[in-house]
């Protein structure tokens, strides 16, 4: 790898205002400035550990008019860009330290990361979940080698469980933040993708509370090439990072009532060396809306056959939901950094996807209760290339005239121009048919 040019003044400016006390316990360098040589050492010392995962052009190029380049972090063992950040701060550990154990008080991509890790390179590991946490997390905890322990009904009780653990028995506790070390680790993903893909004109990361792969990734990018755009997206129920950036300090505790489905991106901003690095370096933060992350989700699956989560899916989201028109005809890549979805979740994202999609519709109509009606109205559905995927009739609450039924129709349709094809062909033959809305 070229360097073309050294910004270490920039990067140093971007955390000369980050106080210098801290009350995590984790680490003990939070506050040192992190360099483009950290972020080179780290790719150097991870390179066995994890995967260096494809930066691919993308089939979803043409549709929206964007050279897009996916970096298909979901493809790491684990599921998540996360690793790379865990792995460094693991084998930066003094072997002391790491003979004693770890410990991690979390049931997200966080905690899966040092699980696996964390056992890899023999240092014994201990989880802490809440009782409210889904088996198959435990469960997959568990088979990546932690010790896991379910403790208390929130993740406050976890944490301090895990933290009383820790003192007690000379475990170090982990807690995901902002550290010059994770932060390194994640900025690696910043490097292969200038590597993979020349003449980069902006790259995307998801963003939220959890910004640590947007500072750290930006701050490589930006040495390398300071005009390639870095763009961050969040979602526009949580805008956690926008409000941080506007009032200068990480913002303070919101609601989170979604967060199975947003995972990480609605989390907390959690640290001043993100924060800077991020208003410092970032060109731009954007918010995108539940329905876009949906439908974003669905082309993943289609077109690159790739099964993601919220966080996965966000960076995406801005191109589909056309918050970005000044990257047209432009070479885009985009990190997509999680693929950890539970599959009854996933179930219930593609099939409202689809229906925002206009992919899959319904319609009731009244039809007389005589042999034949309900074959005609299939015969209808068939010449319209329509997929039937469930059809109900109701006679006992019909209130129109005796002898009728209330038949209820819900179709797949190819797109929404077929969609609105099919409506019309309906409506000729039944003008009461009633549509609905989603």
């Amino acid at each position: 790898m070229k360097i073309v040019s050294r910004n270490e003044e920039l990067l140093g400016d971007a955390l000369s205002l980050i106080p210098q006390s801290s009350t995590r316990t984790s680490q003990s360098s939070h506050n040192k400035l992190i360099r483009f040589e950290d972020i080179s050492a780290a790719a150097f010392k991870i390179q066995s550990g994890v995967q260096k995962t494809p930066c691919m052009y993308s089939r979803l190029s043409k549709q929206y008019g964007v050279d897009i380049y996916l970096k298909k972090e979901f493809l790491q063992y684990t599921g998540s860009v996360k690793e790379r950040g865990v792995l460094y701060l693991l084998t930066s550990l003094p072997q002391d330290q790491q003979r004693k154990g770890v410990i991690v008080a979390s049931d997200g991509n966080f905690s899966m990361a040092v699980a696996y890790h964390a056992s890899e390179l023999r240092i014994p590991v201990f989880v802490i979940m809440s009782t409210s946490t889904s088996p198959a997390r435990v469960k997959m905890c568990r088979e990546y080698g932690a010790m896991v322990i379910s403790y208390g009904t929130t993740a406050k009780d976890s944490q301090m469980h895990a933290r009383r653990l820790a003192q007690e028995n000379g475990y170090l506790y982990l807690e995901e933040e902002d550290s010059a070390v994770y932060l390194s680790g994640l900025g690696t993903v910043g490097l292969e993708m200038y590597e993979q893909v020349p003449k980069l004109d902006a790259v995307i990361f998801p963003a939220g509370g959890h910004c640590g792969l947007l500072a750290g990734s930006a701050a490589a990018l930006k040495h390398l090439n300071p005009r390639i755009s870095v763009i961050g997206v969040e979602s526009e129920s949580f805008p956690v990072l926008q409000q941080s950036l506007k009032a200068g300090h990480p913002a303070e505790d919101q609601a989170c009532s979604n967060h199975h489905f947003y995972g990480d991106v609605s989390g907390l901003c959690f640290g001043s060396n993100s924060l800077q690095l991020t208003g410092k370096l970032v060109d731009k933060v954007v918010a995108v809306r539940e329905e876009d992350i949906l439908i974003s989700m669905l082309r993943l699956l289609e077109y690159e056959r790739a099964t993601v989560d919220a966080e996965g899916a966000i960076g995406l989201a801005a191109l589909v939901a056309g918050k970005l028109p000044e990257l047209k005809g432009k070479r885009v890549a985009i990190a997509i950094c999680s693929g950890n979805v539970e599959l009854h979740l996933l179930q219930q994202c593609i099939a409202r996807a689809l229906t925002l999609d206009n992919r899959v519709c319904r319609f009731s109509l009244v039809l007389s209760d005589c042999p034949g009606d309900i074959s005609k109205l299939l015969e209808i559905l068939a010449r319209e290339e329509a997929r039937v995927l469930d059809i109900k009739q109701e006679r006992m609450f019909v209130t129109s005239e005796l002898f009728s039924v209330e038949v209820t129709c819900t179709v797949e349709t190819r797109d929404k121009m077929h969609t609105a094809q099919l409506r019309n062909a309906l409506l000729e033959r039944y003008p009461t048919a009633a549509w609905t809305e989603r």
